[in-house]
């Protein structure tokens, strides 16, 4: 079988992520370490913990991402929501670094209508700046929200020069989500050459077809060729991109193995 002309892989449970990367035939994976929808500090759920992990992936030859809780939210405004999420991604950091992650993935997060954007902006400064980045962190485009810093270029322009005043600026990457751009209303087809020329840099993908209308907003994630995006377009940007792809589509390994194989088709 022809080997695939960029690496992939796939978001699964940690417990079992090994086990599922040699049943699916990848070599990357991307876990959560801990509850993707809480505030406690970052556990490992994988037999042996942080240590076992490690030298699992060192024998396997396996590729480690972290994404890091959904909840996380520097950008916000909100006291009880910044400073614990700043936190939180800090310690997510220093989790992945322990099991020897090649990066965290954090969402690029929000502010509220009644803010000045800028306050984000500034926000993700004094998070970087304030951060040990022991691993690569990559900030994600969303799909939604008029107010979100990493949805339209124009925000993530303003978010990168922010960003790039901090120190430990150079660790901080990006991830680029083929459904959360076609969501936003992104051009597929030049969305990695324009994110380029303002981050510089695109260091992982997901790859996502959608069952969102183009520009509609909405997060929701189909298995590739099942969604609404131009084949042609998806398999392009993957190709353009050039980087590691990790899917985060619906369903288990049967689901993975469809996937692969239909993206080896149209490569």
């Amino acid at each position: 079988m022809a080997e695939l002309p960029v690496s992939v892989g796939a978001h699964v449970d940690a417990a079992t992520s090994l086990d599922e990367a040699r049943a699916v035939g990848i070599h990357a994976v991307q876990i959560f370490i801990g509850d993707p929808q809480g505030w406690k500090k970052p556990v490992l759920d994988f037999e042996g913990g942080p240590l076992a992990f490690r030298e699992a992936l060192g024998e396997t030859g396996i590729t480690a991402y972290v994404h890091a809780p959904y909840v996380i939210n520097v950008a916000s405004t909100n006291n009880r929501i910044r400073i614990p999420s700043r936190k939180l991604l800090n310690q997510t950091l220093h989790a992945a670094a322990e099991i020897g992650a090649a990066g965290v993935i954090v969402h690029g997060g929000h502010v509220t209508a009644d803010d000045e954007p800028g306050q984000g902006f500034e926000n993700w400064y004094k998070a970087v700046e304030g951060a040990e980045i022991a691993v690569p962190l990559l900030i994600e485009n969303t799909a939604g929200g008029s107010h979100a810093m990493a949805r339209q270029l124009d925000s993530l322009a303003e978010l990168w020069t922010a960003i790039a005043a901090a120190d430990g600026a150079e660790q901080v990457g990006f991830c680029l989500d083929t459904c959360h751009a076609f969501a936003a209303g992104l051009d597929l087809t030049t969305v990695v050459e324009d994110v380029r020329a303002i981050t510089g840099r695109i260091d992982l993908v997901h790859l996502n077809d959608s069952r969102g209308e183009a520009g509609s907003g909405a997060d929701r994630h189909a298995n590739l060729g099942e969604g609404l995006i131009d084949a042609g377009e998806l398999v392009a940007l993957v190709r353009d991109a050039g980087v590691p792809a990790i899917l985060e589509t619906p369903g288990g390994i049967d689901e993975r193995r469809a996937d692969i194989a239909w993206l080896r088709d149209h490569l």
